[in-house]
């Protein structure tokens, strides 16, 4: 049966495609601009859509020329895989042009979506493919949804779209990430996905390129520098010639300042200091910073800033054990000792290195996080050790920095480090060892100063047994390591629940207690990223005053009934609940064993060695 709302829309398109004006409101103003765009172009609603797809060498040829937005999209494909195979939804990288680059998600909703050309080497700009979230939010340069029939072309209103552009730091696109399912169904909180991802991978973009430039980090709290929610600002001497659009909005600028507005403009004064800073904007705002000045000309500086004035409750708000943890994390890190830090995902392992780096005597210098899972193989040594001229098809002229060096002095972040491919472990044992840093391409071996801190969500001493990860790798990393708790083993878990409220919903009022209590409740297999999303999409989806009732939480914090265990034997009762339990805790036999009251090497015999000789 269609509701109201669709019925409405039927009628809206038959106005508009008989030549009728609309009245205003009928449908959202973007979605009526953009049916105006593709009947200007003379595009037939009723047509077939013809989008011929890239030959397998032009869409390699695609792949290379977005070689860098693929790279730093890949953490966020794999992160939202999860959650689109959920709701029967791909995830979509395109480039500037609306070029399809990557898919991941429901494989049987993808095949569904090939059938309307949503597929890889396929055109879904606005003159391509008339409206649609991908083609729409590049034509209006901002974050957008199209749902069924607002799509013009008919075929297309099986679709629910959301998608954001991806701007690079100089203000122009470099691309869209989109997820896309079937229109019948509730795709609440695709968009907020949507967003959040996109501003991760803006975000990256900063790691990257600055080297000789000033970088200014700033936030209106003190413990969210270094995280993708600060502002970030690049100066080449006074000129501003790149940020973010969260630095751009903060100082009340918009992407025309660039390479047009100067340091003086913006900041009345900066005041920092070796690990915080605190910078004025012209309106008399004040913000904490942190600046990275390579060049011998740094922006004006005046005073220091008092610790007692930082915000309180904002940043990782941390167990009584992590703050132990974090002491001794600084002690160890000052004194250049490796560390690992294990958790499952979502546990907050990058926030945790973050705010452990801003503590530390190389507060003022880079914190470089690479993603190992994330790398593809074809290029990781190149972006970990860098390469000299001519090293490879397609490397740029004057060779390039690799990561490692990039983090000269500072932070050597190495996330999922149980998934770096064996061949490239031993490099980097020796990287680590010698702390020498040879390119491809035959380049002089450079000395490299930096502590690295290596994060896994799996049991790496168990990949040692296994003869999936080097021993000798395994003891450099691992000099000591600090296990994060999940959520789900949080105390403290309605006290944190309202922290964490208050920093994303500034704007409303404390959380309902019957709200608070069902949040609380929540196994959450997400973790803190779960748990985080979920918290923003509530204060996006309610207006200030607005009262939040039970109503307001989405459907994933009904906990889903566990299955009952199969009939049989003990020992096939016992594998059923071990494999459940390492798959709930994400490949974790650590967090599996203590779930099940187990030592983890009994895990580890009776059911991964087993499994491993099957």
């Amino acid at each position: 049966m269609n509701t109201a709302s669709e019925v409405a829309l039927a009628a809206a398109r038959e106005k508009f495609f008989s030549g009728l004006d609309l009245p205003e409101g009928l449908v959202p103003a973007p979605i009526l601009r953009s049916w105006q765009r593709c009947a200007e172009q003379g595009l037939d609603a009723g047509s077939t859509v013809l989008a011929e797809p890239m030959s397998a060498a032009e869409l390699r040829g695609l792949h290379e020329q977005n070689e860098t937005l693929r790279l730093l999209s890949r953490s966020e494909l794999v992160s939202l895989r999860m959650e689109a195979k959920l709701t029967d939804s791909v995830v979509i990288l395109t480039d500037a042009k609306g070029l399809v680059l990557d898919t991941a998600g429901s494989p049987e909703f993808a095949g569904r979506a090939a059938r309307v050309a949503l597929r890889p080497g396929v055109a879904w700009s606005e003159m391509s493919t008339g409206t649609n979230a991908i083609g729409t939010a590049l034509a209006e340069r901002r974050a957008i949804e199209v749902h069924g029939a607002e799509h013009f072309f008919e075929p297309h209103g099986i679709l629910h779209c959301a998608a954001s552009p991806i701007f690079d730091p100089y203000g122009k696109l470099a691309g869209v990430l989109d997820m896309s399912g079937h229109a019948s169904a509730e795709h609440t909180h695709a968009m907020g996905l949507v967003r959040l991802a996109v501003e991760q991978i803006e975000h990256r973009f900063f790691n990257r390129a600055f080297e000789e430039m000033t970088v200014v980090r700033f936030h209106r709290s003190a413990d969210l520098l270094g995280t993708a929610r600060e502002g970030v600002l690049v100066f080449d001497g006074e000129k501003l010639v790149a940020g973010n659009r969260r630095a751009l909005h903060l100082v009340g600028l918009d992407r025309k300042a660039l390479r047009k507005a100067t340091s003086e403009e913006i900041f009345a004064e900066a005041a920092l200091a070796v690990d915080n800073g605190v910078l004025r904007s012209r309106n008399g705002e004040r913000f904490f910073a942190a600046v990275t000045q390579p060049r011998a000309t740094p922006l004006r500086v005046t005073g220091t800033i008092s610790r007692d004035t930082r915000i309180r409750h904002d940043g990782p708000i941390l167990s009584p054990e992590a703050q132990a943890d974090l002491a001794k994390g600084i002690r160890l890190v000052n004194a250049e000792i490796p560390l690992l830090i294990a958790g499952e995902t979502g546990a907050g392992k990058e926030v945790f290195a973050r705010h452990l780096h801003a503590k530390t005597s190389r507060a003022g210098k880079p914190f470089i996080a690479i993603n190992c899972a994330a790398l593809p193989e074809s290029l990781i040594e190149a972006e970990l050790f860098g390469y000299e001229a001519g090293a490879f098809t397609g490397a740029k002229k004057s060779g390039a920095r690799g990561l490692v060096q990039q983090a000269e002095g500072g932070i050597l972040f190495l996330d999922e480090i149980g998934d770096m491919p064996l061949a490239l472990q031993s490099r980097l044992l020796r990287v680590l060892q010698d702390k020498e840093v040879a390119p491809l391409g035959g380049g002089t071996p450079q000395k490299a100063d930096f502590v690295p801190i290596a994060a896994t969500n799996r049991d790496l001493q168990a990949m040692v047994e296994a003869g999936t990860f080097r021993a000798d790798l395994y003891f450099r990393i691992a000099q000591y390591t600090i296990t994060l708790q999940s959520l789900a083993e949080r105390s403290d878990r309605p006290a944190l629940i309202e922290a964490l409220w208050s920093q994303v919903a500034q704007r409303h009022g404390k959380l309902p207690k019957p709200v608070l209590e069902q949040l609380a409740a929540y196994h959450w297999p997400g973790n803190f990223r779960e748990l985080v999303g979920c918290l923003r999409a509530m204060a996006a989806l309610n207006d200030p005053g607005e009262p939040i009732t039970a109503a307001s939480l989405p459907a994933m914090t009904e906990k889903p009934p566990e299955p009952s265990l199969p009939d049989g034997d003990i020992e096939n009762i016992t594998e059923v609940a071990m494999r459940r339990a390492i798959a709930r805790h994400n490949g974790n036999l650590s967090a599996a064993a203590r779930a099940l009251g187990v030592d983890r090497s009994t895990l580890y015999r009776r059911y991964v060695w087993k499994q491993a000789r099957a």
